[in-house]
């Protein structure tokens, strides 16, 4: 398993002492489609499969798990910078098309760690979110209690405090899974990623097996909804407050949204109907 934290030595000017201290650990992923970059992002090394199918599927190159027919780190292990680059080859018969990607962003290259930068307009981003169906309907207890309980999956944050957190829950508050990354855009698409990896999402997915509730630390922003939307996870809930863009979007696409989820008060900010008493 690749490092998540390393040691860096930190000096206290008031005392002169010098100690190690537990640094958050962040590198460079270049995505590549058949041999062609299409994304660059800045993460935590680790689930970088996940990483990559939840950010194929938040830009809509891929429509099913079956479209990617592998994920694989170039070059040898021992190799300079071996890990940070990962080809995706596309499933039998499948083409995917990079240029939905350039279409919609301006310049040649994408940056993954921030989901709006560099879009050539917001409509772009609504454009991709279908209005989710109705329900289900989560009790508030449930909604605040998953998020609480985020802190649990954090081990790296508790080593370092430089990461975020995102977690899937089913509709009873089950954690369905959890991930870490210096990058909350990363976190969301390494939850995603797995979701859609043990068939949780996408086409044919089982009802009693697919999430109803994201939770993430950090504020909810714009992008946030967009994939949470995209997901099809109808409800979003956060510990800090969201942007205006975000409530709009939620809005928009029928997502119900919460932020300030603190012990247990929250505020829900778009489609209240699906938190209940």
């Amino acid at each position: 398993m690749p490092a998540r934290h390393a040691s860096r030595p930190v000096h206290d000017p008031r005392t002169g002492a010098v100690r190690e201290d537990s640094v958050a650990v962040e590198e460079p992923l270049e995505i590549r489609i058949s041999g062609d970059p299409v994304a660059v992002t800045m993460r935590t090394p680790g689930d970088d499969g996940d990483l990559t199918l939840g950010f194929l599927w938040g830009e809509g190159l891929i429509a099913s798990p079956a479209d990617v027919g592998s994920v694989a780190h170039c070059g040898r292990p021992g190799e300079e910078g071996y890990g940070n680059v990962v080809e995706v080859a596309p499933g039998a018969g499948v083409a995917l098309a990079v240029e939905r990607v350039e279409a919609s962003r301006r310049g040649s290259l994408t940056t993954a760690a921030c989901g709006v930068c560099g879009r050539r307009s917001v409509e772009d981003l609504v454009s991709c979110c279908a209005p989710l169906p109705a329900g289900p309907a989560v009790p508030w207890p449930v909604v605040t209690a998953a998020v609480a309980s985020l802190r649990e999956a954090q081990g790296t944050f508790a080593r370092t405090g430089g990461t975020h957190a995102a977690a899937a829950h089913d509709a009873a508050g089950r954690r369905l899974v959890a991930r870490e990354d210096v990058g909350r855009h990363n976190a969301v698409d390494k939850v995603v990623g797995a979701l859609l990896r043990e068939g949780r999402l996408g086409p044919g997915a089982p009802e009693a097996g697919r999430p109803a509730l994201l939770v993430v630390s950090g504020r909810a922003s714009f992008e946030m909804v967009q994939k949470a939307a995209r997901a099809g996870i109808p409800i979003l809930a956060s510990v800090s407050a969201p942007t205006t863009l975000a409530v709009d979007l939620a809005r928009a696409a029928g997502l119900t949204l919460a932020g300030f989820v603190r012990g247990e008060s929250l505020n829900v900010y778009a489609h209240p109907t699906r938190i209940g008493r």
